[in-house]
């Protein structure tokens, strides 16, 4: 065979490995959504674990009808979609693998790629049967139709640059710090790391928007994002900070206000185990 012929087909089959790698759809198999009550309850609790309302159901809406709108740091603005069951304009018709799909890989039905505006990455760390409870739960909810706006971005950017940006992130982000073998703080870490997803506010991110985990939880410049580190908090007790995430008031004992007020809204449903879990988490030793 000619060597020619075998090094373009050599070349032609790393492109579309790099290819398949890059814009492949991952393999989450078909699972079904779960309808027991038990499910449904547990997927409540971990939709308000995740503060799914505090950016899909403002303006007193009566669901999570979308439409906040999240100010991008390369200009423009995103706007929230409707989640609601609406068969229209919100998710009715999704499947446990829609949902698997969409909060820990950042993928849509189609195969298309969600802006990390939606915080896809830290919800990764869902197990699946987790993910499944929450997708449990939003298709109870009622369905409301509610057209929202596109996003509003500069003319450069577009969806298909996520993947590559994805990559970068997997590559520049680094691993966040262990944190040993203690049940309550390892519950603390999933609640922080991946629900209530803290550290896409409260971790210092580069030029391309991408987390350093080696600085977790140490703030963010430009913005009110207060270290959550031993530092950071050195005027809050470990119960204070308990009585914080249940009803907002700091160690100067003033109501916190802006987004965070609406962090509280939903570390205030969590179980009072939980909010002790988060702050053991935080006010462990290193």
């Amino acid at each position: 065979m000619n060597k020619k012929f075998v090094s373009l087909l050599l070349s032609l089959i790393i492109v579309v490995a790099g290819l398949y790698w890059v814009f492949g759809i991952p393999r989450v198999g078909h699972p079904e959504i779960p309808t027991s009550a038990e499910a449904i309850a547990s997927g409540e609790y971990l939709y308000n674990a995740a503060g799914c309302a505090a950016c899909h159901q403002v303006d007193g809406a009566d669901g999570p009808i979308g439409g906040y709108e999240i100010e991008s740091p390369f200009g423009g603005s995103f706007f929230t979609p409707n989640i609601t069951p609406d068969e229209e304009t919100g998710i009715a018709g999704w499947t446990g693998r829609d949902f698997l799909l969409a909060l820990k890989y950042g993928r849509s039905p189609g195969g298309g790629f969600y802006w990390p505006s939606f915080p896809w990455r830290s919800y990764q760390g869902m197990s699946d049967e987790e993910v499944l409870n929450i997708a449990a739960y939003m298709i109870t909810l009622p369905p409301i139709r509610n057209d929202t706006p596109e996003h509003d971005l500069p003319i450069w950017q577009y969806s298909w640059m996520t993947p590559e940006w994805n990559i970068f992130a997997d590559l520049m982000e680094g691993d966040a710090p262990a944190v040993g073998n203690d049940p309550q703080v390892q519950r603390g870490a999933h609640l922080a790391r991946h629900f209530s997803h803290c550290g896409e506010c409260h971790t210092p991110r580069n030029f391309l928007g991408i987390s350093d985990l080696s600085n977790e939880f140490a703030g963010q410049e430009g913005v009110a994002s207060a270290a959550l580190t031993p530092e950071g908090l050195g005027a809050y007790t470990y119960e204070d900070f308990v009585y914080f995430l249940e009803d907002g008031f700091t160690a100067n004992f003033e109501q916190v206000g802006g987004e965070m007020l609406d962090v509280i809204e939903h570390t205030s449903n969590l179980t009072q185990e939980d909010r002790e879990a988060l702050a053991a988490f935080f006010f462990r030793d290193e």
